[in-house]
């Protein structure tokens, strides 16, 4: 981690969430700060969806305790537009698709919804597309409209470089990458934690170690049965790769948020 003078915080306290009346987050304490990376790992239907859904608002999920604040600020009260203008940034796991919206003007609403200048944007948008390799021309069309999966991360990529969060929430963000895409977002969300002031810090949601190999994280979670069961260094990611989640206790196949494909869908319909 690198240190500057202006350094945020992303903290998660005693988070408990419910969907249907069923509970699928336990208990969740978790405190990111400005320029570090944080991994979350575990196996299907433990709850890591759900934990990033819950973060940026979707709705359909009742927190029963807990509470997640940037700065000391709760957030949870917030709808997700307003957590999105309070730094949150959630690249989701199913980027959807919204036709006749092009990502140049929803970049454009983002900025002038956050009091910036929306004349930036293309200038932005051309320096983020060049350093994750992905065609510029795509800012014109439809938002994720024909894209492949690996194409719609990269979009999902090149929105956060512009918007410059103060934290990210990537849900997989590995999911449906090449080997060449893979590194290339997840080198430019690593330029990101050591970038502005204060950089971006990152709660990393994933199943599996490959993408810390380019997105270094600096502390590793193991979420189980709706909590952190473990915590430690890189190399905790490297001990799961190899042991799996057997220690941590099985879960259900059908735990909410992890199965779902569609992100809006009910995750129990």
């Amino acid at each position: 981690m690198w240190w500057w003078a202006d350094v945020s915080e992303l903290q998660i306290v005693g988070l408990h969430a419910a969907v249907h009346g069923r509970q699928i987050l336990t208990g969740i304490d978790l405190v990111v700060r400005s320029g570090e990376v944080h991994a979350v790992m575990g196996p299907n239907g433990s709850g890591k969806s759900t934990l990033s859904h819950v973060i940026m608002g979707k709705p359909g999920y009742e927190v029963t305790g807990g509470q997640v604040l940037i700065d000391g600020v709760d957030i949870l009260g917030l709808p997700a537009w307003k957590r999105a203008q309070a730094g949150l940034f959630l690249a989701m796991q199913y980027p959807i698709e919204v036709p006749g919206v092009s990502v140049e003007s929803m970049l454009r609403e983002s900025f002038l919804a956050a009091g910036n200048d929306p004349d930036l944007v293309p200038e932005l948008v051309a320096a983020e597309a060049a350093r994750i390799g992905f065609a510029e021309d795509v800012v014109h069309r439809p938002l994720n409209v024909d894209l492949s999966g690996g194409e719609k991360k990269r979009n999902e990529t090149l929105q956060l470089g512009v918007l410059r969060p103060t934290f990210a929430v990537l849900d997989e963000l590995d999911s449906g990458l090449d080997i060449d895409a893979l590194r290339a977002c997840a080198r430019r969300v690593e330029a990101a934690t050591k970038e502005g002031d204060p950089p971006l810090g990152v709660l990393a949601i994933t199943h599996y170690s490959r993408l810390l190999s380019e997105l270094q994280p600096d502390v590793v979670h193991v979420l189980a049965r709706g909590k952190i069961q473990a915590t430690g260094g890189p190399e905790l990611a490297i001990e799961l790769e190899a042991t799996g989640y057997t220690a941590y206790g099985d879960e259900p196949a059908d735990a909410a948020g992890d199965r779902e494909l569609d992100p809006f869908a009910d995750p129990f319909a």
